[in-house]
């Protein structure tokens, strides 16, 4: 029962993320006003607000414009939800997985925002680096490991970004990557920044087989590292074992 509470939990959440994401970008309140479609700005009734239900009782259409609504919204709900069950599963009813809950909220904004708007906002990465910067020192890790961790993420990206004077990367990535060693740790970074770039390098491969980018097309390396973070903190030892396990 408490795992089916975390997943409709989640469910809730990602309905929420939703609405910060959009908010974000037309630089409006997360709370006033009160939901409303984005087409028609038409008042949301509450049965038009339940995470996943609604988008299949309404077939994917505003009830009042029957303008689309957009695929974001039920996947960004059920993929937040899966990510809390995952968590649940892996640090079971803990301050640990009340730490990455919250921190997983952060990281799913950033995911969505950089996979829309090529941009990682300084606004969501820097209260984040903050929150687990001091939450995981009140749960008792080592607070040189976090350090290393940051400088390690920051580094590396902030090493790239003064070599093609910002070029190749824009410097949100390396807030994210303070925040992603301050999560995770020295060791556990460099496995999720590996990680990264592997899943990064088959997704581009993917999509220029399908002639969706080409070479030269640039790729939101944001949505690669929060993801990869996230696999991470779950699989990260396993990872990690499998990989030198080839040699």
């Amino acid at each position: 029962m408490t795992g089916l509470f975390i997943f409709i939990l989640g469910l809730a959440v990602g309905s929420f993320l939703n609405v910060v994401v959009y908010r974000l970008q037309i630089k409006q309140s997360i709370i006033w006003p009160p939901s409303h479609c984005p087409k028609c700005q038409a008042h949301l009734s509450w049965y038009e607000n339940l995470p996943l239900v609604s988008f299949v009782f309404l077939v994917g259409k505003c009830r009042h414009c029957r303008q689309k609504i957009s695929w974001q919204y039920p996947l960004v709900e059920l993929a937040t939800a899966i990510i809390f069950l995952l968590l649940f599963n892996h640090f079971g009813l803990t301050t640990q997985l009340m730490v990455w809950l919250v921190l997983a909220c952060f990281l799913i904004i950033i995911f969505v925002y950089d996979l829309r708007y090529s941009l990682i906002l300084d606004v969501i990465t820097v209260p984040a680096i903050i929150f687990i910067f001091l939450a995981n020192l009140f749960l008792g890790f080592d607070w040189l490991d976090l350090t290393f961790g940051a400088i390690i993420g920051g580094g590396f990206f902030g090493l790239q970004y003064l070599v093609s004077s910002g070029r190749w990367i824009g410097d949100g990535d390396i807030r994210l990557g303070i925040l992603m060693g301050l999560a995770l740790g020295w060791q556990m970074t460099i496995v999720a920044l590996f990680l990264a770039y592997i899943i990064g390098a088959a997704f581009g491969l993917i999509l220029i087989l399908l002639k969706k980018k080409t070479l030269a097309s640039e790729i939101s390396f944001g949505t690669f590292l929060t993801f990869s973070t996230v696999l991470t903190v779950i699989w990260g030892p396993q990872i990690l074992g499998f990989y030198l396990g080839l040699f």
